[in-house]
């Protein structure tokens, strides 16, 4: 049984998918609905162009029209790339990339899969030490000449699978922040009702408190952490002995460190950074002297 298509899910269709935002919408999807309730003009979608113009007016019954200048130009499909030599990873293209191209972990070497890149631009605003440059990979081809159907559907999937764990890892969160919140609820329940008792009774002697579940689960969600933080410090150390750390780590600006600040402080709210994370990367100086 085929499911019925909805008109926000047709003129979808005839997006390319990049989630490039240029259209002034948050993603592809956003933009349909709008031209769907009639809320976003059809000439907004710089990387389908003059072809994408065509296409969504003929669903739409609508005449041809010349793309809208202030949402960008048509042009060749760009890819971005990374250069090592100044990337100091931050993290912060990776958070902003919304079809997860980038490879890369927390002050380690970030790298861009360019099979997975759109060209979206998203990427390069957030880098503060500029290493990201977009470099044109379709000669003259522009628009759908440069992308294909393939390429926008395996971009949209890519998209959708992201926005979904990015929905999980906001739950996990708070989940966590939940039970913290229970765990320490019961331990000053726990510490309050015990205390009229030790008033009233000064001649007995108290009897010890047996560990609550809550306390346990505590216990042991800790020493998970806790063995989780000594394996990703010994393969940090272990990539920093083979060289693998990043390379432009000295004299961060102050602008710089704000901006790495700013998104280690997000991680641990999130709950997924580690006591190891300092906030400024720190050159290694005990490596043996190859000289």
């Amino acid at each position: 049984m085929t499911e019925s298509k909805t008109f926000a899910d047709l003129i979808e269709d005839l997006l390319p998918q990049t989630q490039c935002t240029k259209c002034g919408y948050p993603d592809c999807r956003a933009y349909a609905e709008a031209i769907a309730e009639n809320e976003a003009s059809y000439n907004q979608c710089p990387p389908g162009g003059a072809e994408g113009v065509a296409r969504l007016a003929k669903l739409l019954g609508k005449p041809v029209i010349p793309l809208n200048p202030d949402n960008g130009v048509e042009r060749p499909r760009p890819v971005a790339f990374i250069d090592e030599n100044l990337c100091i990873g931050c993290t912060l293209c990776m958070q902003a990339c919304p079809v997860d191209a980038i490879v890369g972990a927390p002050k380690q070497m970030h790298t861009m899969v360019a099979e997975l890149c759109t060209g979206c631009d998203l990427c390069v605003p957030p880098c503060p030490v500029d290493c990201i440059a977009m470099i044109p990979v379709t000669g003259d081809k522009t628009g759908w000449d440069a992308w294909s159907e393939q390429q926008a559907n395996d971009a949209r999937e890519r998209h959708d699978a992201r926005r979904t764990r990015l929905a999980a890892e906001r739950e996990a969160a708070e989940a966590r922040a939940a039970a913290r919140r229970a765990a320490a609820a019961a331990t000053g329940s726990s510490a309050a009702s015990e205390a009229p008792v030790a008033a009233s009774s000064p001649t007995e002697q108290a009897a010890p408190v047996a560990p609550t579940p809550a306390n346990d689960a505590e216990a042991k969600k800790r020493a998970i952490i806790q063995a989780a933080l000594e394996r990703a410090r010994q393969k940090k150390a272990d990539n920093t002995a083979q060289g693998l750390g990043p390379k432009n780590t000295t004299n961060v600006s102050a602008d710089t460190q704000a901006k790495i600040d700013e998104v280690e402080a997000r991680r641990r709210r999130l709950g997924i950074a580690n006591d190891d994370s300092e906030s400024t990367p720190k050159q290694n100086n005990d490596q043996p002297d190859k000289s």
